[in-house]
């Protein structure tokens, strides 16, 4: 089961010169055919984050005037469209023809060409989107084009598919719910969840259960038991072998009854986590059902600490599990489940999933190591991508297994969309994690913590959201790689945390400049203890994104000609970053 908002479809809305007689007859073909190729593109390079690919919808007619606007936008209501992009290679009637629906996220393509002015009605048209409080993207073509190129060009087609992937992650969140399992942990700001935000800037509503009704679904067998026998069996096969060290004193080691006890509890854990996201269907044929319907959640956090893991098993094979690609039903999309109820990093996961579909790996950003220190500390230089220094990504066990980075693309380390991945990758990633006995100082309750190493040379952007009280929320992301050092280098480094949870070692793309002046300052500027990283530079995607929700982005590291926002920014002064921020301000939540 997925939430109820999974598959917003793309609205497109070919726009056209409204006078009769000759005019608007001569360009039906021409308008239609833009529309026509904004759909093929779109349908056949994205898709959505369960694999299908993304669907459009077109206008019934061309839109020349006001009733033909009104008729397209009462089909995109019963279609479920999400975003929209109009097109047109013409003079059209500007407020006449423009989408009006206020949370609908809206670009237009006006076509380069010097037959009819494309370029004159795009201009014409986002003044009245800026006028009337409706921010849009324009998007015009670096060259001029004959009227007969049916072709989209390349800077237009990056654009368009921007755009694109951007409004959907939107409108994906919009209806759906951010389950709480517990509630704020250790005194964690990003586990305070506010719930004017979900819902005024995501569109989103918040869902809580108390931990303890894991414990009543576990006691009174509300689970799928064809599925737990499948997952223990699973379990068996995969993981247990890997089963780590225990390095707990002789005094907090389990015996081994109450170590496979744990193994079948943290299994349990999983699915009744799952099935409070998203429902299970075989609940009710169990007669559950209530507990069938779970949550509608696109995402989750999970409280654990420390009411919960000072008497129970802690929460890490779970969340692990639920965040990897892959579990006892096969490969299959990632879920998105927040550590310690970390519900802002936990919205920069879904950010990161909903825009390339990948699994996404939440982490503490736990030390800066300067080139200085490593040397002191284990008599060794760094070199390569790890010259400047790195950033210790490092976590109790929740990281996806993904980010051991035992899968390829083109030859390399990578984390892929499930419809990717085969078997034997996902067999691989399970290979290299080692899952050791819970640290009973930190866990109490015992149950196992993932361990891996993420392999180097992945491309990778790590974000973060954060509230500013007066502000309101932030975004701050960091392109960079993961990095490989000498083993003995990183055993001496990774002992001094704890060698029992995953790691990945960080290093960011430096601009020479501010908070990428060095890695130090990266370290330094980052908002909170928690950071979640997705594969892939998708930086101007998410800058992209949080333009459409009226975040504004406090740091990054994206270069200049890749930021894409809604041409209404550029009212807002020449500084970028500034007309960010003022920009947001003054239009406010997306859905306040």
């Amino acid at each position: 089961m997925k939430p109820l908002s999974h598959h917003p479809k793309v609205g497109i809305r070919p726009i056209i010169d409204a006078r009769q007689g000759g005019i608007r007859e001569s360009l039906e073909e021409q308008t239609m055919n833009m529309a026509k190729s904004v759909e093929q593109l779109i349908s056949s390079t994205l898709r959505y984050t369960d694999g299908t690919p993304v669907q459009c919808v077109i206008a019934d007619s061309t839109i020349g005037r006001v009733p033909e606007a009104a008729a397209c936008a009462d089909k995109f209501r019963r279609e479920g469209v999400g975003l929209t992009i109009s097109v047109t290679p013409c003079w059209c009637y500007g407020s006449e023809t423009i989408d009006y629906d206020p949370y609908m996220p809206k670009a237009i393509w006006g076509f380069n060409g010097t037959e009819r002015p494309g370029a004159v009605y795009l201009a014409a048209a986002l003044a009245g989107h800026t006028q009337k409080g409706l921010p849009a993207f324009g998007i015009y073509g670096h060259n001029v084009q004959d009227s007969s190129d049916t072709t989209i060009p390349e800077d237009v087609k990056e654009k368009l598919l921007r755009f694109t992937k951007a409004g959907l992650a939107v409108a994906s969140m919009r209806g759906t719910s951010y389950l709480s399992i517990g509630s704020t942990s250790m005194g964690i700001a990003g586990s305070i969840v506010d719930t004017d935000f979900f819902q005024s800037y995501l569109g989103m509503r918040n869902e809580s259960v108390d931990m303890s009704e894991i414990i009543r679904r576990v006691n009174e067998g509300i689970f799928d038991k064809e599925e737990f026998a499948k997952a223990m069996a699973w379990t068996e096969k995969y993981c247990k072998p890997n089963e780590g060290e225990d390095s707990n004193t002789p005094a907090k080691v389990k015996d081994r009854a109450a170590k496979d006890a744990d193994w079948e509890f943290v299994v349990k854990m999983t699915l009744i986590m799952r099935d409070l996201m998203v429902g299970n269907p075989k609940l009710k044929e169990a007669g559950f059902l209530e507990e069938a319907l779970g949550h509608n959640a696109i995402a989750s956090g999970f409280q654990g600490q420390r009411q919960w893991t000072d008497f129970m098993p802690n929460g890490d094979f779970s969340e692990a599990l639920l965040n990897s690609s892959f579990d006892w039903n096969g490969v299959r999309e990632a879920f998105v489940c927040a550590t310690e109820n970390d519900s802002l990093n936990g919205v920069a996961m879904l950010f990161g999933h909903l825009l390339t579909g990948t699994a996404q790996v939440f982490a503490d950003v736990r030390t800066y190591w300067s080139p200085e220190a490593v040397e002191r500390v284990t008599g060794k230089k760094l070199s390569g991508l790890a010259a400047n220094g790195l950033i210790h990504l490092i976590n109790s066990g929740s990281a996806a297994l993904d980010g051991s980075g035992e899968q390829t693309k083109d030859g390399a380390p990578a984390m892929k969309p499930f419809w990717e991945i085969s078997d034997a990758e996902a067999e691989k990633c399970l290979e290299a994690t080692t899952w050791y006995p819970a640290n009973r100082d930190y866990f109490r309750g015992g149950g196992y913590s993932s361990k891996f190493l993420s392999k180097g040379g992945m491309p990778v952007t790590m974000a973060r959201v954060n509230i500013v009280k007066g502000l309101g929320p932030v975004l701050q992301l960091a392109e960079g790689w993961t990095v490989e050092i000498p083993e003995d280098v990183h055993k001496v480094l990774d002992d001094r945390t704890d060698h029992t949870w995953p790691t990945t070692w960080f290093t960011p793309r430096l601009t020479g400049k501010g908070a990428f002046s060095d890695v130090y300052s990266v370290m330094n500027n980052w908002g909170a203890n928690h950071g979640a990283f997705s594969f892939g530079h998708i930086g101007a995607d998410l800058i992209t994104m949080a333009s459409m929700l009226r975040i504004p982005v406090c740091m990054h590291n994206v270069e200049d000609a890749s930021i894409f926002r809604p041409s209404a920014w550029a009212a807002y002064g020449m500084d970028a970053e500034g007309s960010d921020y003022r920009a947001c301000q003054t239009y406010g939540a997306l859905y306040k």
